[in-house]
């Protein structure tokens, strides 16, 4: 049943029932042998009702929505997990399947309208967070243990990779992770540390920005760990994901780790896109895991990966943090290790054109996607 019709039975019995409880209150006298006959009829009612005012309340998902698996990792890469999905010019779905170890990882690329995945690359440089700029090339956030700890711009005719930048300073970078594109062409980006076994040559784990002449300026260090990041549509804030884990816990031998703040911050920043003043604090996970990936539609809207245990999902904000819906994407109340989680969502992006209403999200080892009402920002898009 697709949606317009399962919408039209429902309203068509809701008016059958509407009237014959209309006929009953004004036919049937008060007896208790009359309200016993109406009440199964009330409750069909409500219960007919009730989805529909949900669906007409909720102001991101559409009537309906639900999680559709588009793809389930294949190659024989070591654990990990997928992540980074940006949308390109014309409307597929890059991702990366980024492993751990050995394995370089690779970055994939979905064809909404076909629903094919092919690979781009099988050797991405252990590739984590995707963008796109105005001309149509793409920009990965390489990570450690064993990658290329650099921003990388991709040529998609060729499927060539060359070095953006890879230091500030001379010292090379911990691990970029996720990057975001703002109006003029600059690139933000996080660079934490979350596993290899490479020397830091930095002691600082930060937020940078990458100018279009090769400038890298430092734009703040007071996030303990940051990770998904973001520019609001006027780009007068930067969301940036605090996601303090304290380190991975991959063998029940490995000592707990000390675990930090799960954050996302809100930063507001200048014309000329710098930090002007303390930052809020959009939202507090306290002790549980907090935001990987996140992204924003026009109406300014925040949509961030959650990786909490307790309740895993998408959840979406608005600009003062207030919860507007969350769709649950695993289990709650996990626990175990990290090869015991499901379910876990990594990153989150929007497709364009007649996709425009998908978001497209990648959980564990695949890519789903999700009906939305909403339609998100994209900066290399602006005027065209």
């Amino acid at each position: 049943m697709n949606s317009r019709s399962g919408f039209a039975r429902r309203l068509h019995l809701v008016l059958l029932l509407s009237n014959l409880s209309h006929w009953e209150f004004n036919h049937a006298s008060p007896s208790l042998d009359r309200m016993k006959t109406f009440a199964p009829t009330l409750i069909l009612l409500l219960a007919w009702v009730a989805p529909l005012a949900r669906a007409a309340e909720d102001p991101i998902l559409m009537p309906g929505a639900h999680l559709e698996p588009l793809h389930t990792r294949t190659a024989k890469l070591n654990s990990g997990l997928t992540e980074g999905p940006a949308v390109a010019p014309d409307g597929s779905i890059y991702f990366t399947d980024m492993p751990f170890g050995a394995d370089d990882g690779m970055i994939l690329r979905y064809e909404p309208k076909t629903g094919r995945v092919s690979v781009f690359t099988d050797r991405s440089g252990k590739s984590n967070g995707l963008a796109f700029l105005s001309d149509g090339s793409m920009v990965s956030c390489d990570g450690a243990d064993g990658g290329g700890r650099r921003l990388i711009r991709w040529d998609l005719a060729t499927q060539k990779g060359s070095t953006l930048v890879d230091r500030i300073t001379g010292h090379r970078f911990n691990s970029p992770n996720d990057l975001c594109v703002d109006l003029k062409g600059r690139i933000y980006f996080t660079d934490p540390r979350y596993g290899g076994t490479e020397p830091r040559e930095l002691e600082r784990e930060a937020v940078y920005r990458l100018d279009r002449d090769g400038t890298v300026t430092e734009i703040t260090r007071l996030p303990e760990k940051p990770n998904g990041i973001v520019l609001s549509p006027d780009q007068r804030t930067l969301y940036v994901g605090d996601h303090n884990n304290g380190g991975n816990r991959l063998k029940p031998t490995d000592p707990v780790p000390k675990r930090g703040a799960m954050k996302v911050h809100a930063f507001p920043l200048d014309a000329q896109g710098k930090v002007s003043g303390p930052p809020k604090t959009l939202v507090d996970f306290g002790q549980e895991n907090g935001c990987d990936g996140m992204t924003v539609d026009t109406e300014s809207h925040v949509y961030l990966a959650c990786r909490s245990l307790a309740r895993p999902g998408l959840m979406v904000v608005s600009p003062q943090g207030k919860e507007l819906t969350f769709v649950e994407t695993g289990p709650r109340n996990q626990s175990g290790l990290f090869e015991d989680w499901k379910g876990i969502p990594s990153n989150v992006e929007f497709g364009i054109g007649e996709d425009a209403h998908s978001l497209y999200i990648t959980i564990d080892k695949g890519l789903y996607r999700l009906k939305v009402k909403t339609r998100g920002f994209h900066p290399q898009r602006s005027g065209k």
